[in-house]
């Protein structure tokens, strides 16, 4: 059997193992917004970096006929810290429409068209500006589409790890636990790392990049 010798392989599971891991956020440096003067911080950090790594997390469903009502989480990741949003009883609808519907704010992230159905039925908000790494990724020549995971390795070289305890756990908990506060911020933050790696090329040609639907 022949390789293409225009596309590279995507590395193993050995090969990443044998990486350093992933130097994420610390729990210190990420923030739980609660409070109006939190969510203009925010606000306001977000806008002036600009770039922002973007993830949400929902409440796992186990059968095919269960309702799926997230996202119960967002996260916003800057180069130094991150931003939760918790979608509980109270949900801060002018921050997330301000962030998320921005045309300047560019959302960095990974599988960003699973998250646009979901914000749009929960909280009727359309993803504005967006950049969508795996096909940002595809600039490198990998046979496959690169996840976070690979991307991080490719990319960073180092190994990320993801804890299918913490991953499948209930997003809904009106109080997250670090270990899944640190799983969600590292997410995004992981996003935004592999985009400044990559040269933070902006504006994107073809579907790498989104301005949103226009209003």
């Amino acid at each position: 059997m022949t390789t293409d010798p225009e596309f590279r392989e995507r590395p193993t599971r050995e090969e990443v193992e044998r990486l350093p891991p992933f130097v994420g956020l610390p729990l210190a440096r990420i923030q739980v917004l609660r409070s109006p003067a939190q969510f203009e911080a925010a606000r306001q950090a977000i806008a002036q970096a600009r770039f922002v790594g973007f993830d949400t997390e929902s409440r796992p469903t186990f059968t095919k006929d269960a309702v799926r009502s997230g996202p119960h989480v967002i996260q916003f990741a800057l180069r130094d810290s991150a931003f939760i949003v918790q979608l509980n009883d109270s949900v801060p609808f002018a921050f997330l429409k301000e962030v998320i519907e921005s045309q300047e704010i560019v959302k960095v992230g990974f599988g960003l068209r699973s998250d646009r159905g979901p914000l749009h039925a929960r909280l009727g908000l359309q993803l504005g500006a967006t950049v969508e790494l795996s096909h940002l990724l595809r600039s490198l020549r990998f046979r496959s589409e690169l996840g976070v995971k690979a991307a991080v390795a490719v990319v960073l070289g180092q190994r990320m790890q993801k804890q299918k305890s913490v991953t499948t756990s209930n997003w809904a908990l009106p109080e997250l636990t670090p270990k899944q506060l640190v799983y969600a911020a590292n997410d995004a933050y992981a996003a935004l790392e592999v985009f400044h790696a990559m040269g933070a090329p902006w504006p994107l040609p073809g579907p790498a990049a989104s301005r949103g639907p226009s209003r």
